[in-house]
């Protein structure tokens, strides 16, 4: 097994990539202390660990607030007195409302297109985003992947050893026109993973990204079939992923298998960025 004995903290491990990823790491030997901020869901990923279950512990925290992440770490270093990988998977999408509003201006544009017509259906984000909903965003993904990093960080130098992977998203490669704030956090994740890996290398410390593309997962669900069709026409491989095809990039980046990687982004993403 890949990560025998190693200790793992999967944020958002409630469900989605956290929750593939979480099980797949509890598989190759890891004791894995899944976080969410539902602590139920959190839980609920622990409980079909099967053989490994005794190695999986729930956690709750929200990862936007440095003083829950703070509790959260204080109570790891006194449950297992180290850290070996954190993966920083935390995130949130759209509200149903602002989905609802995005699904019916992507139908009129793709009408106006396939018709001939000029564009008049303009996306019209970033003017109409609001101060709490650019907080909420960049709180949830940006902070917090800075508030758990930092907290990772004082664990692992004990020993000059460990492992961060954030999740970025192909977002941050090629810009996403219906959500500035969100490709803006993720964007912000790729720069922080450069700067720390170069910062911590000394110690032994690695730290990478993944960017993931089009995945199957509870937050995108709310896509209209419309829509959904359009943004899997732009993919080479003519599919959207599934959790556990992220979870295996991530296995490799915990894993000794990617001994030589730091400051990288890998990107499953089926061809609709190649760069």
């Amino acid at each position: 097994m890949k990560l025998e004995g190693r200790v793992a903290l999967i944020t958002g491990g409630g469900s989605g990539i956290g929750r593939a990823i979480a099980l797949l790491f509890a598989e190759e030997g890891a004791r894995v202390i899944v976080n969410d901020v539902n602590l139920r869901a959190a839980e609920e990923t622990v409980e079909p660990m099967g053989c490994a279950k005794e190695r999986g512990y729930a956690i709750r925290a929200d990862v936007s607030s440095s003083a829950d992440v703070r509790a959260m770490f204080a109570e790891i270093d006194a449950r297992y007195g180290k850290l070996d990988i954190l993966v920083n998977n935390a995130g949130i999408g759209e509200t149903e409302s602002k989905m609802a509003e995005l699904n019916r201006k992507g139908e009129a544009r793709l009408a106006e297109m396939m018709s001939g017509r000029k564009i008049e259906t303009h996306w019209d984000v970033t003017q109409d985003l609001s101060d709490e909903e650019w907080h909420r965003m960049i709180g949830v993904h940006l902070n917090g992947t800075f508030f758990c990093a930092r907290e990772a960080l004082k664990l692992m130098e004990r020993k000059n050893s460990g492992v961060i992977i954030n999740m970025s998203s192909v977002a941050a490669l090629k810009g996403i026109p219906s959500a500035s704030h969100y490709g803006a956090a993720k964007g912000g994740i790729l720069g922080f993973t450069r700067s720390v890996a170069q910062e911590v290398a000394s110690r032994n410390i690695r730290v990478n990204a993944i960017c993931p593309g089009l995945i199957e997962t509870p937050m995108t669900q709310a896509f209209s079939p419309l829509v959904k069709a359009s943004l899997t026409a732009q993919i080479p491989l003519a599919r959207w992923a599934q959790p556990q095809e992220v979870a295996a990039v991530a296995l490799f980046l915990a894993s000794d298998d990617s001994s030589y990687f730091t400051g990288q982004w890998l990107s499953p993403n089926g061809g609709l960025f190649i760069g």
